[in-house]
């Protein structure tokens, strides 16, 4: 044995504590006949593997397909791109599930179903998780939210799960990744417009604010201005001499107001008779 050869494998044992789904891989890679059909019937049932996909891929796993034991091969595609109502329609084709298999396969289907929607009526979960009451439902979505496959609340007034987001993916078919493509491209062109909305803001609010800033500067000035000027009129003569410039000369100012005094009606009717020296019209002579 080489020296990289215990590195290799110690790397390999890390991937496999760090992903549920890695041991099965390596197992997967050597497994022939009933060992890999108990490694399907485990990995279905595996608590913490959600994705299938990369075990499809290997060669041994493969060979499920088309051989006598197709129904094992069915089953690793049920809980990787099914659900559990395409599963009480297919029953024939697949194995035979046990308690802890069906209720993975319903998260998996609640996962399925919080893609295609944010609020997930009771009557369309319970068509589609096979139960009969609503409570079994309810413990059901409970037992999903604290495992962190779904994040989200009951709605019992409206009758209807709201999902925040699912706590993981389930695989994409072979067929369907250029509609994903095509969503991811769409996803990317609505956000490359937003951030041209955001940068037309930002500019705006960039102008509008320097024209705040010029306005308000000029104000500013005009208040200093004015400050000046008031004190340059406070100050040694300034009052006496806008008095001057409102009102004119002093004396002709004067004499403006006492014309527009008004006289007492009293003052008119006590005036004195001014008495007159009368000429006899006689010379008086030495």
């Amino acid at each position: 044995m080489t020296n990289s050869e215990p590195a290799t494998t110690a790397n390999n044992t890390e991937k496999a504590a760090n992903n549920p789904l890695e041991q099965f891989v390596l197992l997967a890679k050597t497994a022939k006949g009933a060992a890999a059909l108990e490694l399907i019937k485990q990995v279905v049932e595996t608590p913490g593997v959600h994705v299938f996909g990369e075990l499809l891929d290997m060669p041994n796993i493969k060979e499920l397909e088309n051989g006598p034991h197709a129904v094992y091969w069915n089953t690793l595609n049920l809980f990787a791109y099914g659900t559990y109502k395409q599963y009480l329609e297919n029953k024939s084709q697949v194995l035979e599930l046990n308690a802890v298999q069906k209720k993975k396969l319903q998260h998996l289907t609640i996962v399925t179903l919080a893609t295609k929607s944010k609020c997930i009526p009771y009557s369309t979960l319970l068509e589609e998780l096979d139960i009969k009451n609503v409570r079994d439902l309810e413990d059901l979505i409970i037992e999903a939210v604290y495992a962190d496959i779904i994040h989200g609340k009951l709605d019992q007034k409206n009758s209807q799960l709201e999902v925040d987001y699912a706590g993981l993916g389930r695989d994409v078919r072979p067929g369907e990744t250029g509609g994903v493509a095509d969503t991811l491209s769409e996803w990317g062109q609505a956000c490359s417009t937003i951030l041209d909305c955001i940068e037309q803001q930002v500019v705006r609010a960039n102008a509008e604010k320097q024209r705040a800033t010029s306005h308000k500067d000029k104000v500013q000035q005009d208040i200093a201005n004015i400050k000046k000027t008031l004190a340059a009129q406070s100050g040694p003569g300034g009052i006496q001499e806008a008095d001057m410039t409102a009102g004119g000369s002093g004396s002709g100012n004067n004499e403006s107001c006492r014309e527009a005094l008004p006289v007492p009606s009293d003052a008119k009717k006590k005036q004195p008779k001014g008495k007159g020296i009368r000429g006899s019209g006689k010379f008086w002579k030495s």
